[in-house]
């Protein structure tokens, strides 16, 4: 179970915030705080594997309060809950698991808590975050948010539940970098992560495979090695 602290200026998000932490079963103990001094009172007092905090809060700030203890022998892992994204940048070079926008929605709370409990188990294990803009503002990602990416001619465009970005590198060479974490070139254009596979169907006249809502093209150049990655990560492809 995952003892969690919800720090927040205004009691009702705390209390919201709350309610759906409650219904996830990994969740144990919850401890609220409705200022950062208070926040940070409860971590040196109780046992807290996370907190969730509001960025911006009088006085003692979220960012303030990650900074605090990221001097600590064994941190616990944090979530920035904000109503804006100015802060996103500098919240993930505090080392933050996630970063999420209100209203929180319970499918996005799911994903951070699962992210959380990856964290609990490998300490080591760091996400990859990737630097994107959006219309004008800089922001970071985590790799491991991105289902497929397209190539746009000597760009690359990354495809997120949430949205999609323009980066400036072409797709072969995303091909190489990003191998070994779990990304397979399925096409000239394509290249898909096996985490985020929804099914495939390689027998047919047209290869596909369903990313993350969308039907990707499998190029008859590639279908080989796309059998074997599938047969090594034991995903069962349709007929």
């Amino acid at each position: 179970m995952i003892n969690v602290l919800v720090a927040d200026d205004e009691l009702p998000a705390v209390e919201e915030l709350a309610f759906l932490l409650r219904r996830d079963e990994r969740i144990g103990t919850i401890h609220r705080a409705v200022s950062g001094a208070e926040a940070l009172r409860t971590i040196d007092a109780e046992s807290v594997d996370a907190v969730f905090l509001d960025i911006h809060m009088p006085a003692v700030s979220g960012l303030d309060i990650a900074r605090a203890i990221s001097h600590s022998t064994r941190p616990p892992a944090v979530v920035f809950v904000t109503a804006d994204e100015d802060c996103a940048l500098e919240a993930f070079e505090l080392a933050a698991v996630d970063y999420l926008l209100k209203p929180v929605r319970t499918e996005r709370l799911t994903r951070s808590v699962s992210r959380i409990c990856e964290l609990m188990k490998d300490r080591s294990k760091v996400p990859e975050m990737i630097t994107v803009d959006q219309g004008g503002t800089t922001r970071m990602i985590r790799r491991d948010d991105v289902s497929y990416v397209q190539a746009q001619g000597d760009y690359a465009r990354l495809h997120t539940a949430e949205a999609s970005y323009l980066i400036r590198v072409p797709l072969s060479d995303l091909e190489q970098q990003w191998a070994d974490a779990g990304f397979i070139r399925i096409h000239r254009s394509y290249l898909m992560s096996l985490n985020h596979v929804g099914h495939m169907k390689l027998a047919a006249a047209r290869p596909s495979v369903t990313v993350a809502g969308a039907e990707l093209p499998i190029s008859r150049r590639h279908l080989p090695s796309v059998r074997d990655k599938l047969q090594a990560t034991r995903i069962r492809p349709q007929g």
